[in-house]
């Protein structure tokens, strides 16, 4: 199986290009190159350009210029970077770092004439969003006895980000709103098992990691102004815990066929920020007359995210070889929050390696993205209140899509 093993690096490049295809999930967190035989290094990068753009709903209380109900696109590039190192201790004992941006997300609302997610009076900004993370996971395998292998290990993970609300969607209360996430690390874990049989190219992994947990100081401003309705305190945050099961084998001595299935618990996801959930709460409850003081959430992701992909990859001669596969991500619900409206996706990457010596490749790949449609809503839709479903919508956002691009360089000492 000399040409199989030849062929990973072009088939593992594809599934690494998630980028933010649902939620702030980014990388896929793949356990990959951990499973490579022998000791094994790689570096990689991904760079994706989204559009997203929708249209508004034609209220006076969302648009100031009825003829023009566009929110541009909202959607920035953004690119992510990962490296791996796997050393063979010994023939049971094995040793990794992986490091990933797991999590992210970055957009930007245009200037627009409807004054919607664009405030044209004061600051002359947009909503802006910009979210990021990085981890670092120290794995530890050992094999019991043969194909079989268990492994696990503590990760360390930073997270940190800004939020600007501003524009008329908003109301006057958060129009100027801005928070600022300072960079902190906390610790989680991962564990799996492997089983693989290296003479047909059998390879099956399920990983499980944990989630993490975070009390986050944040500062809250209104155009520059310090919010302090009530005491400060830390902002309680958690990253989700997931779980990938991967599988590949060779279908016959030049082909290879590879799938990965991805559950992110994306469900108790929120973010509400000490200052922005007071002002809610005076909002709601002002609104309700008292019958609900509760508040909501800057951010809050209603459904977990589930995604599949299934590919083939084929060598064509010895130093050249290329992959594709399909993919469909669910989303994280509909209606979405106006800071991510997206739901879930439909992809085809392609992918192709050159090795120019046994030991090394270097791997490129392309992923276009069919993005789903969805309607976004103000943070209010999911609270128990009757009547506030067609009053929390304000955009609708149709036919949008990404292009993502990834280059990869793999060592084998």
């Amino acid at each position: 199986m000399k040409l199989i093993n030849l062929l990973l690096g072009s088939v593992c490049i594809l599934p690494m290009i998630k980028a933010n295809a649902a939620a702030m999930d980014q990388s896929g967190q793949s356990i990959l190159p951990f499973l490579e035989k022998g000791n094994y290094s790689e570096a990689g990068v991904v760079i994706a350009d989204p559009h997203v753009s929708g249209e508004i709903e034609n209220r006076p209380e969302l648009v100031d210029d009825p003829y023009n109900t566009n929110t541009g696109d909202m959607a920035s590039s953004v690119e992510f970077y990962n490296f791996a190192l796997k050393l063979q201790l010994t023939d049971r004992l094995s040793f990794g770092l992986l490091y990933d941006q797991p999590f992210g997300a970055k957009i930007l609302y245009p200037q627009q004439s409807n004054h919607s997610y664009f405030d044209n009076h004061i600051s002359n900004e947009g909503t802006h969003v910009d979210v990021k993370t990085q981890n670092l996971s120290v794995v530890f395998g050992y094999m019991p006895f043969s194909h079989f292998q268990i492994y696990g290990g503590p990760v360390y993970q930073e997270v940190n980000g800004s939020v600007s609300l501003r524009g008329k969607a908003y109301t006057e209360a958060f129009n100027g709103y801005n928070a600022n996430f300072k960079k902190d690390g906390e610790i989680g874990w991962l564990a799996g098992l492997s089983y693989q049989i290296p003479e047909i190219a059998l390879k099956a992994a399920l990983t499980y990691r944990s989630k993490i947990k975070y009390k986050l100081q944040v500062d809250e401003d209104i155009f520059g102004q310090p919010l302090q309705i009530i005491e400060p305190t830390k902002t309680k945050l958690d990253t989700p815990q997931s779980i990938n099961i991967d599988f590949q084998t060779g279908i016959s001595q030049n082909t290879l066929a590879y799938s990965n299935l991805r559950w992110v618990n994306w469900k108790n996801f929120k973010s509400r920020p000490a200052q922005f959930g007071a002002i809610s709460e005076i909002l709601m409850t002002e609104a309700t007359g008292g019958t609900y003081t509760d508040g909501f959430d800057l951010d809050h992701y209603h459904k977990d995210q589930y995604s599949a992909l299934i590919g083939v990859g084929h060598q064509f001669t010895n130093k050249w070889s290329a992959s594709t596969d399909i993919g469909w991500d669910s989303g994280t619900g509909n209606p979405a929050s106006t800071l991510g409206p997206t739901k879930g996706s439909w992809s085809l990457g392609l992918g192709a390696q050159f090795n120019p010596e046994e030991n090394y490749f270097i791997a490129a790949g392309v992923k276009y993205f069919w993005l789903g449609d969805v309607i976004s809503e103000d943070g209010t839709y999911y609270l128990p209140i009757d009547g506030i479903k067609p009053i929390a919508e304000q955009a609708n956002f149709k036919n949008n899509y990404m292009i993502a691009y990834a280059l990869k360089i793999g060592y084998r000492f």
